[in-house]
């Protein structure tokens, strides 16, 4: 299929290009990057040496409608202002938040412009996959959404929802390739800090949308992130309060059947603790799961590649499902750990 990506130059699109690049059913036809237009793709994502000399194309509608498949790896207000252009036809999957949001005011209070709508919730592993297998547009979950919302949502019927807890530390690259101080070597190595404090975290009613959804329950979640001295990798530990009693080994056996069908998930061997470097440059998702009887709260602690299973990976899982396609195709690298 001819497939384009836009907003090639981020550290999603380059990992787009990276993974589509060895795909068997997608070829790359259109690869654009505004603001890098003219540049090597080398020049840029250096670890992508089989582009040679090929270089970013502007943003250009036309060339975007001679595709079958697109990925738009925009920042956040940016794929609303396009795709009205794009032929109906064309299949898209949108790696930024325009399309996640039911609520408009919502948006409005975690996002700023205008809310662009609502498309099919792409995550793959608490949806209906033929809901992503018969939309033509689906947007892509956020990279923290989708750590919490895996790691809590096998747990929604023996806890109580208004009472989760999650702390979660992501890599820099989370935070995209503007330059900013605060994500300067100088400033981030050696160094763990807090940031969008106290509940404004723009993933929080994402999170709370699709467990929601599952529950048919209000979900609330106090969520602190955490900006971790590393590249890339999300771990979230997610705590809440049972409603009903559980030990580990319970929990244990529910996390398991609810994820046995999936592709991607694994549930650890108790004496195995996720880390971030297992899952570095994959789609996968590691998990283990206890209960804390001192405070009668189930633990969980999760780890994703934010630009693979958080962005880049999840994004062709979903291509795959939309494609009619084996979910894994492309996807089936192991950890390089």
């Amino acid at each position: 299929m001819n497939t384009g990506v836009i907003g090639a130059s981020g550290y999603a699109g380059g990992e787009l290009l990276r993974l589509i690049s060895a795909h068997p059913n997608f070829k790359l036809t259109f690869i654009s990057a505004n603001t890098n237009a003219g540049e090597l793709i080398t020049a840029v994502h250096p670890q992508l040496i089989n582009f040679g000399t090929q270089r970013f194309s502007s943003l250009d509608i036309a060339e975007i409608n001679k595709c079958e498949l697109v990925f738009l790896a925009l920042p956040h207000g940016e794929s609303g202002k396009i795709v009205k252009d794009i032929k109906p036809g064309i299949k898209i999957v949108d790696l930024g938040a325009d399309f996640r949001l039911k609520s408009e005011a919502k948006w409005e209070q975690y996002y700023s412009g205008t809310h662009a709508g609502v498309w099919a919730y792409g995550m793959p592993e608490l949806m209906d996959h033929q809901s992503i297998a018969s939309a033509t547009k689906v947007a892509n979950p956020g990279c923290y959404a989708t750590a919490i919302a895996l790691s809590i949502a096998p747990a929604l019927n023996f806890i109580d929802s208004s009472d989760i807890t999650v702390v979660a530390a992501s890599g820099t690259t989370g935070a995209g390739r503007s330059a900013k101080i605060n994500l300067i070597g100088s400033e981030v190595m050696n160094n763990l800090s807090s940031y969008k404090f106290a509940g404004v975290h723009q993933h929080t009613p994402e999170i709370e949308q699709i467990l929601e959804e599952i529950s048919k329950e209000e979900v609330k979640i106090s969520f602190t992130p955490i900006l971790a001295p590393i590249p890339r990798g999300i771990l979230a530990t997610v705590t809440a309060r049972l409603s009903q009693s559980k030990s580990s080994e319970e929990m244990r056996k529910d996390f398991i059947e609810f994820y046995k069908s999936s592709r991607f998930v694994r549930i650890l061997d108790e004496a195995i603790m996720p880390n971030t470097n297992s899952v570095l440059g994959t789609n996968y998702v590691l998990m283990q799961v206890a209960i804390d009887p001192h405070v009668n709260r189930i633990v969980v602690s999760t780890v994703i590649d934010n630009l693979g299973k958080g962005a880049a990976g999840q994004a062709i899982q979903n291509a795959n499902l939309m494609c009619g396609l084996s979910e894994d195709s492309g996807l089936t690298l192991l950890g390089v750990k």
